[in-house]
């Protein structure tokens, strides 16, 4: 059968429009790479005309969607036929698990893997969309993510380096090793959400070495906490009052930064005084009974319309984010009226004073949900531990109820 021209489409979706009857119209001969077929159908108020890849297999007629007519030209069919349905036609594969055969640019594989963090509910999505938008910008958005150089990785991150800016040289580093890890786990995994492949031969980002990490070691001793603690209570300049609310449960609760930052009324849960995490940064439900002079604190604040305890100061439809929280602890930091100290220093801080205050490593660790690895944790113990948490939370109100009152009676006499 001879190829089709767009004269014989329009004549033939013509006819259909008149006498109301479906027509197909096949391109080319397909011998032993079955056929690209336009199928016309007549509906109540227009005809459609959709391209299809036919093949028989098996003594079945089997066809699958290609795109439809004009938005999809004759040419551009064809061009998908041949590239993506008649080399597995002639090997004898279904035309069914057939798709898009081109190697995926650097914009798909970093907007899959984005999409893959958010759909796994990882809050780290939006500043991995951020920074990975602006690598896509200079590595090229449209060249297969398979072409990429480790050398045209360097290229990007060392500038950052020599700006002395090693913290985000590492980031850049982080974001672009993780999605190309991503790309070669998804290449036959039938669960990922890119519709492209991408045929990964390597990570171009796996041998460029990390930034040596700083454990850190600080933590607040008893007269810092307070010193801290107070300054929270009555600031010396105008601050946005969610922040000095939020780290002051973070020094209570000893709890993540990010978790915090994000506290909704649907995870209080008022007449226990538990705060419950459907979904925190390892993947597990966490939920804590917080100490009294903690909930006293949340319970004297109104959410906001949206639900948040800690909103945005630019815009309330959000929670202040954690990034925005330890700007606010640097600011006040360079002004000297509080301790040296970061926001996670807060939560080693909570760790160390909560063993002198008498609860156990395994409570502290249940309370601030830290992964344990052993077997029997890991996969048979499935007590949550509230009772013993309460107790310990109890134990940890009494010593900070008193930490804070001796200082009181000092300042008193």
């Amino acid at each position: 059968m001879p190829s089709l021209t767009d004269g014989e489409i329009r004549r033939a979706l013509k006819q259909v429009e008149e006498n109301g009857k479906q027509q197909n119209l096949v391109d080319g001969e397909g011998h032993g790479t079955g056929r690209l077929v336009l199928v016309m159908k007549p509906m109540p108020t227009r005809v459609t005309a959709d391209w299809m890849a036919q093949q028989w297999r098996d003594q079945k007629r089997l066809k699958k969607k290609l795109g439809s007519y004009p938005s999809m030209s004759l040419s551009q069919a064809r061009e998908i036929f041949k590239r993506d349905y008649a080399d597995m036609i002639q090997k004898g594969r279904s035309i069914k698990v057939a798709g898009d055969t081109r190697p995926g640019t650097v914009a798909d594989l970093f907007e899959a893997y984005v999409a893959s963090l958010k759909a796994d509910g990882k809050p780290s999505w939006k500043e991995a969309e951020k920074g990975l938008n602006k690598i896509a910008d200079t590595l090229g958005r449209n060249r297969a993510a398979r072409d990429i150089e480790p050398d045209e990785i360097t290229a990007i991150i060392r500038p950052i380096y020599e700006r002395g800016k090693r913290s985000m040289a590492d980031h850049v580093r982080s974001y672009i090793r993780s999605a190309y890890s991503w790309g070669l786990k998804s290449e036959h995994d039938y669960r990922s959400t890119s519709a492209r492949r991408f045929r990964l031969v390597y990570n171009p980002a796996a041998g460029i070495p990390t930034e040596p990490k700083n454990v850190g070691t600080r933590w607040l001793d008893e007269e810092e906490f307070i010193r801290l603690y107070r300054w929270l209570e009555s600031p010396d300049t105008p601050v946005h009052p969610p922040y000095t609310r939020a780290v002051r449960i973070l020094m209570l609760t000893g709890q993540r930064v990010e978790e915090i930052a994000r506290l909704h009324i649907d995870q209080w849960d008022a007449a226990e005084r538990i705060i419950d995490w459907s979904k925190t940064k390892n993947g597990k439900p966490h939920a804590i009974p917080v100490p009294k002079i903690a909930a006293e604190l949340i319970e004297s604040i109104k959410p906001n319309e949206f639900g948040w305890f800690f909103p945005s100061a630019t815009d309330p439809s959000k929670p202040v984010s954690h990034g925005t929280l330890y700007s606010f602890i640097w600011r006040q930091r360079d002004r000297e009226v509080i301790p040296v100290v970061t926001n996670r220093d807060l939560r080693r801080t909570w760790k160390t004073l909560a063993g002198k205050a008498g609860l156990s490593k395994e409570i502290r660790d249940r309370l601030q949900n830290h992964t344990l690895q052993d077997v029997s944790s890991k996969s048979y113990d499935r007590w949550n531990y509230m009772p013993e948490k309460r107790a310990g939370m109890a134990k940890w109100d009494k010593f900070v109820r008193a930490m804070l009152a001796k200082k009181r009676m000092k300042t008193a006499g």
